[in-house]
């Protein structure tokens, strides 16, 4: 069970203090397989193929496995899990296991009928992602003809089903100014939540930074937009919003501490800290085929490796934060400043802080660049080859 914070007084806590604190949540990428090519995609540069996926069973296992380990929500994400036929096994298992299930959506495979069955097989959430509310803008960003007016139609049928509803929604320089028509989508489909979340500078994230980096008057205006609509919707819409590392002076806690809250398991089955875990060289990562969740979540190597404090250097070792942010950011250290251990670019305290603005400054006020993609544009329609 999760145990208490540790004493912030202490600048080094026992790493047995971490380890009693059960995950609240389990990540499950069932799959990298997806119909969209989203040009901020989080997943790896190199994606897990369909052949390597855990089978049914096999994440059945996992789910129970994250119950009996405190794990409280479970988020049923990829790619796109749709694409997976067993979704409504693996649902199941995990409403019976007592977790609470979020799946995790692009929206465009699912019809009412599918969503019906998911629901009746215990379903509790839907997180369905928005890439514009300007239809073309959406699905030019998606590469996916017609993928706006399948999730408008999805939003509907999780009202009409009486299941919770998320809308989120990942903003940059190219659907920004319309942050006001985003919060009245979320409105008018009777979200109940809305994640604004600026773009994180990641895997396929980063190879399109600057065709994605908003200006800092982009920025600072979505901030007043966002606190002007908690205020006015307070008690019917809550609002989470997410600024962008680029443009700030204090650090995220990523994944709310290295090892502390959030376990995440690839399709593969290796179990991560965090979803970009991967991007840092030499941590050794186990596998739920061969180790049980619960020990790799409480001894495995990579999750002590920046659990707690003990690990940190200069400038992170004597912050008066670092029991709050956790020295921020592991993988944006590493891609930013050549050491996954340095402080995290996006604190002020960094000394690489002033290149990192420099950086969003720069590509911002340039022409934005064409996106890549992964793949070629996926026509409406068009078959993901579903497996299992």
């Amino acid at each position: 069970m999760p145990a208490s914070d540790p004493n912030p007084s202490q600048p080094q806590a026992p790493l047995a203090t971490a380890r009693r604190r059960a995950p609240l949540g389990l990540l499950a990428e069932l799959t990298h397989r997806c119909p969209l090519q989203c040009p901020y995609c989080s997943n790896p540069l190199q994606l897990e193929g369909a052949g390597a996926e855990l089978d049914t069973a096999a994440w059945q296992d996992v789910m129970r496995q994250a119950a009996e380990l405190g794990v409280l929500q479970l988020h049923l994400s990829g790619g796109e899990p749709t694409v997976r036929r067993d979704l409504e096994d693996i649902v199941a298992t995990a409403a019976a296991a007592g977790l609470y299930t979020n799946l995790i959506t692009a929206g465009v495979l699912l019809d009412r009928a599918r969503l019906e069955a998911l629901a009746r097989h215990g379903l509790d959430h839907v997180q369905l992602s928005i890439q514009d509310v300007e239809p073309g803008n959406a699905d030019r960003i998606a590469h996916y003809e017609g993928a706006h007016a399948r999730k408008r139609a999805l939003a509907g049928w999780v009202r009409e089903l009486d299941l919770a509803l998320t809308i989120n929604a990942p903003v940059h320089r190219q659907n920004l100014d319309r942050l006001e028509g985003i919060v009245d989508f979320a409105l008018e489909v009777g979200a109940r939540r809305l994640e604004v979340a600026h773009v994180q500078y990641y895997a396929w994230a980063l190879q399109n930074r600057a065709a994605l980096m908003p200006t800092r008057a982009q920025v600072e205006r979505s901030a007043r937009l966002v606190e002007e609509a908690r205020k006015r919707l307070e008690g019917i819409l809550l609002i989470d919003f997410v600024v962008p590392d680029y443009y700030a002076a204090r650090p995220k806690p990523c994944m709310g501490g290295w090892g502390r809250g959030i376990v995440v398991v690839t399709p593969s089955g290796k179990v991560l800290p965090c979803h970009a875990a991967q991007t840092i060289p030499g941590l050794a990562f186990d596998n739920v085929r061969e180790k049980p969740l619960a020990s790799i979540w409480l001894d495995g190597d990579a999750f002590e490796k920046f659990r707690g404090t003990g690990w940190m250097i200069g400038p992170c070792r004597g912050c008066e934060r670092r029991e709050i942010d956790w020295g921020g950011c592991r993988c944006q250290a590493l891609a930013l400043a050549g050491d996954a251990a340095a402080a995290d670019p996006a604190c002020a305290k960094s000394p690489r802080h002033a290149a990192l603005v420099a950086i969003a400054e720069r590509e911002a006020n340039e022409p934005a660049p064409p996106f890549v993609y992964r793949r070629p544009r996926r026509q409406e329609g068009s078959d993901p080859s579903p497996t299992r």
